[in-house]
């Protein structure tokens, strides 16, 4: 047995998703490492202990980029121990955290020593930092980059919160510029504010007034200056959220240019449609919204060709006090983390897509966005041995009572989804079983030098 020296585990499934396709294997897993993937029956060495999921499948430990843990500051909206809790039970080993909505924002660099002194003793699931660039800190951002953040969001439109301003076309370019200096990355919320502000702004209970006062093309005016500053300036950026498909053209010829551009969209935009959103529910609310069923069909077929690249649940929660019937004046975040692989594989392979495409989207390219692919995202030797464990054909119906989420409001309750995910594995060490959890075990991880 070549290349299994000091096996400590071997996890096999019939159906194991590799970089090379599904097959019947064996991993074996050593000192927290997938050593090597072998036949379905190769033999387990002594003292190492077997683990057969027969023919439940072991794919790699989805990487959640976009994450709104807001711990600390809004703990009670949610918080490391309850978010990385509800990750790992959705089959989510890491997750990338937003630099708001948690007080103080990750800013400085003493602020993010301050969200990993919180971070450190609550994590489930390694956890990453992103930062900020706010109109003022340009000069914070290269001592956040050495710092190991992964890197910096920008709002091109209000952020909801006061503490965390939007960055004008000026500012962008400055703080851009600076980031590009150094080979940073830009991850932004584009949406552009002169096209919000000039949008009908009813308020009320009737989604299709808060529809219209978030409209396409204010995605699609704020995505085109990105993409002209990304090329000035020869920057890597990443466009956050997608829900408009009318951008779609210019996010194809802007890569196709060559420009470095990398895209994501999320669940509810793949999962939920306008036309099916009560009136008064605001948990549906999110900025940019969930679109008509026409763009949700155009966004899978980005996803398909490749012109959007990954999925992540942009998990923002509140507390239920502030998810209220007027669309205008409620928090605007869909709280997705426990239930994200299960929506989008029950929606996946109603589109005749595959296990492996959603492992591609949600784990694999992810990954790779964050520069974490040669630890994290698939299962190959030398990786993390990050697992999830799925029954794809068990269902299952959300039932709020059921989340970890520290706050339980949903756009999914009594929703019957595919995908149940069965258990949950960090570095060779099952985190999450049928609902049981391990105290933390989680690291704090930085950006590679």
């Amino acid at each position: 047995m070549s290349g299994v020296g000091g096996v400590e585990l071997m996890l096999r499934s019939t159906r194991v998703i590799t970089p090379e396709g599904t097959r019947a294997a064996t991993v074996a897993v050593a000192g927290g490492t997938i050593t090597a993937v072998l036949a379905h029956d190769a033999e387990v060495p002594d003292g190492a202990r077997l683990e057969d999921f027969g023919d439940d499948v072991l794919l790699p430990g989805l990487v959640d980029t976009h994450v709104h843990v807001n711990d600390p500051g809004r703990t009670e909206w949610e918080g490391f121990w309850t978010a990385t809790r509800a990750a790992a039970a959705g089959g989510i080993t890491t997750l990338v955290d937003m630099p708001l909505n948690s007080l103080p924002p990750t800013t400085t660099v003493d602020n993010l020593r301050t969200k990993k002194d919180v971070a450190r003793p609550k994590a489930h699931i390694d956890i990453g930092f992103w930062g900020g660039a706010l109109p003022d800190n340009v000069k914070d951002l290269r001592p956040l980059h050495d710092a190991g953040v992964f890197g910096f969001k920008a709002f091109l439109s209000p952020s909801g919160v006061d503490e965390f301003p939007e960055l004008d076309q000026e500012q962008l370019a400055r703080s851009l510029a600076e980031i590009a200096g150094f080979g940073g990355l830009l991850i932004v919320h584009a949406e552009d504010p002169h096209h919000l502000a000039a949008a009908p702004q009813k308020g009320g209970r009737k989604y299709t007034d808060f529809l219209a006062s978030r409209p396409r093309d204010a995605e699609d005016t704020a995505i085109e200056h990105l993409i002209a500053q990304a090329r000035r300036l020869d920057a890597r950026v990443h466009v956050l959220h997608l829900s408009s498909s009318d951008a779609l053209p210019l996010i194809a010829a802007a890569k196709a240019d060559g420009v470095r551009l990398t895209v994501e969209t999320c669940p509810h935009y793949l999962t939920l449609t306008a036309e099916e959103v009560p009136d008064g529910a605001s948990e549906f609310k999110c900025c940019p919204p969930i679109r008509e069923a026409a763009n949700q069909d155009l966004l899978w077929q980005a996803l398909a060709d490749g012109t959007v690249d990954c999925v992540v649940t942009d998990h923002s929660p509140s507390t239920a006090d502030l998810k209220t019937d007027d669309f205008a004046t409620a928090w605007g975040g869909i709280s997705g983390l426990q239930l994200s692989l299960s929506a989008v594989w029950t929606e996946a392979r109603r589109r005749g897509h595959t296990l492996e495409d959603v492992v591609r989207w949600m784990s694999t390219s992810t990954a790779r966005l964050v520069g974490l692919d040669d630890r994290k995202g698939a299962i190959a030797p030398g990786l993390d041995a990050d697992f999830a464990v799925l029954a794809p054909d068990e269902t299952f119906t959300v039932d709020p009572a059921a989340l970890q989420h520290r706050n339980r409001v949903t756009a999914y309750a009594g929703r019957t989804l595919s995908g149940v995910v069965k258990s949950t594995w960090l570095r060779g060490r099952r985190i999450v079983d049928r609902g049981e959890f391990t105290e933390p075990a989680g690291r704090l991880l930085s950006r590679h030098p």
